[in-house]
């Protein structure tokens, strides 16, 4: 930091009041690198320039070269402020859970005749229909869902249908669709379920027992052998980690550990007093830490987690703040039993990140050195944003583009674009110059910032249409290519003035290189399988190769439709075409 931005920061500090509200600290840029609140604004802003401040705060402080500030009435309004700026900037030096790890719940709709099925996508607000868990994985979920509709002839289909159907028939349904139903028995039914979903299985047990005995009475040992398996499941896919608490407890508990510049949240969900599952994140943390437990807890729930009655979190988190922002019941709990499952919370997180501290360490040392190592290569005066590019298409027809943003060598997701190109566009270099033209164009109306090298999937060609490009566009931003062998594998780098540059295979460089190179195939290549899935290709069969509108009219008349063509044999298909023409037509539909 210079003598010149400290002298400002100095003198604007002077006039920060003495207040609630939330700052935003900004680089030389003037991009927000981090947003936090304070009860009283001067204090927490004063605390950054004037103690002393380590790790990644002291990374932070060295990137600042001012600040702004909001003023607010109350500490809530300044948490809420601080979130939506969160949200709206997504701070470098802030938390971010940028990866969606919802789990699994199992769902009792709320309709006359309720189904159970497995939903994800639960929000923060209250739900109308009946929602267990969070379970574990899917695969715990799906097996209690299948488990529940052959024991219970629950109602299976979506929509009612005008007669009955398989299950009804093979006593799994009560055939909703057409009969009256028992209201009291589907109540008894709806009960039994519910109290297994809440952690009490005898009743089921019980049945299931019964059920193979007779079965086995019967000599009937396949139904027997399949009620035994029933059980086995219930045993180990559904049993849940039992601790001594009464079993009307519903809450999640956070546990974290701090060290070494990294933050550790280890969360338990207890249900009906029986834990459930966990989930542990690590994060760079900047030493703020109610800041940092805060902002996770609230994005947590923002995440499609479905918030419980209660939280209980440790006491360096402001619950009474937290609990009026999420309008739950949260805790700090002092002694017994829950402060002993906080400390075991604790204990978890301690150990998450003890075990994975060697291997963080090891993947920020190597990620510095490739990142230094490539800045050297290309010499580069810093090498902090890089955007790589590649092109996707269908037999030379319908071109899309994928950009993707790595900072620091790290994915920035939310920065990643996608390109619909147009249907004009014929060959890869043409679609790589309307991409490229395409952001750049936008960089410069829209001021965004320009990254510190432009990557191609590609090598001299490539270089040379995206350099046009840039050139025309008045701008001045390094560009290299990542060259494939025969084998489609990275192997080596070229620089702008066409150089290649081998990369050794065991290089860290190499490695995230390779990273990136495949992201970007990734992301090109599922936007184009996700159009496509969309029926945004209008006519497949007009973009065939060799297919005109004889043709095509033949081949609707022969089959029908484009399914029963990509079912057909080469054979079947040279009925209608010439063998050349079935040839291609026949690679070009097993690509769809």
């Amino acid at each position: 930091m210079s003598e010149e931005i400290k002298q400002h920061i100095r003198e604007k500090l002077k006039l920060v009041p003495e207040l609630p509200g939330s700052y935003q600290m900004k680089n030389k840029d003037g991009i927000i690198i981090y947003v936090g609140k304070a009860k009283n604004l001067k204090n927490r802003l004063k605390s950054y320039f004037t103690g002393l401040v380590t790790g990644k705060t002291a990374m932070l402080v060295a990137d600042i070269v001012d600040f702004e500030y909001i003023v607010t009435s109350t500490e809530l309004e300044s948490l809420i402020l601080e979130i939506t700026l969160i949200k709206k900037y997504n701070p470098k030096y802030n938390i971010l859970l940028k990866d969606d790890k919802s789990y699994p719940y199992i769902e009792l709709t709320d309709e006359k005749y309720p189904r159970l099925r497995i939903v994800r996508n639960v929000n923060r607000k209250r739900h109308k229909s009946r929602l267990f868990g969070p379970f574990p994985n899917v695969g715990a979920a799906r097996k209690t869902v299948n488990m529940l509709n052959r024991i219970y002839p629950l109602r299976k289909c979506e929509n009612l249908k005008k007669e009955v159907c398989l299950y009804y028939h093979i006593g799994e349904c009560l055939g909703y669709c057409q009969k009256e139903v028992d209201e009291q028995k589907q109540k008894e039914m709806m009960a039994e379920i519910i109290s297994f979903l809440k952690g009490n299985n005898e009743i089921i047990i019980k049945r299931l027992k019964e059920d193979m005995e007779r079965a086995s009475e019967a000599l009937n040992f396949e139904k027997a052998l399949e009620l035994k398996n029933m059980l086995n499941d219930i045993d180990i896919t559904l049993t849940k980690q039992k601790i001594d608490l009464n079993k009307n407890y519903n809450f999640d508990l956070f546990g974290f550990y701090q060290d070494k510049n990294y933050l550790s949240v280890t969360v338990f969900f207890i249900r009906e007093g029986l834990l459930f599952g966990r989930q542990n994140d690590i994060f760079n943390s900047v030493d703020q830490l109610e800041e940092d437990l805060t902002h996770y807890i609230i994005q947590f729930y923002e995440k499609n987690h479905l918030l419980p009655k209660e939280i209980l979190v440790p006491d360096c988190v402001n619950s009474e703040l937290l609990s009026e922002y999420l309008e739950r019941k949260v805790s700090v709990p002092k002694r017994g039993a829950l402060k002993n499952l906080l400390n075991l919370a604790c204990e978890n997180a301690t150990v998450s990140l003890t075990e994975k501290y060697e291997n963080i360490e090891r993947e920020e040392t190597n990620r510095l050195q490739a990142e230094e190592e490539l800045r050297e290569l290309l010499s580069l005066p810093k090498l902090e944003r890089i955007e790589a590019f590649d092109n996707s298409h269908l037999f030379g027809t319908f071109y899309v583009g994928g950009m993707v943003v790595f900072d620091h060598f790290l994915p920035n997701k939310n920065e990643y674009r996608k390109f619909k190109i147009s249907t004009e566009v014929k060959d890869d270099l043409s679609a790589m110059k309307e991409v490229i033209y395409r952001r750049y164009f936008r960089v410069l109306m829209e001021e965004f910032v320009a990254p510190d090298l432009i990557l191609v999937d590609g090598g001299e060609l490539q270089i040379t249409a995206a350099k046009e490009v840039i050139d025309e566009l008045h701008l001045n931003i390094p560009i290299a290519g990542l060259k494939k062998n025969d084998q489609h594998k990275t192997s080596v780098l070229v620089n702008q003035d066409l150089k290649e540059i081998p990369l050794p295979k065991d290089s860290h460089l190499f490695l995230f290189l390779n990273r990136i190179q495949d992201e970007v195939h990734r992301y090109a290549i599922s936007y184009h399988r996700n159009i496509k899935s969309k029926g945004a290709l209008a006519s497949l069969l007009d973009m065939a190769p060799g297919i005109g509108e004889v043709r095509k009219h033949a081949l609707l008349k022969k089959f029908g439709s484009l399914k029963k063509m990509k079912e057909a044999s080469l054979e079947e298909l040279e009925t209608v075409l010439n063998h050349d023409v079935a040839v291609k037509f026949f690679e070009y539909l097993k690509e769809l």
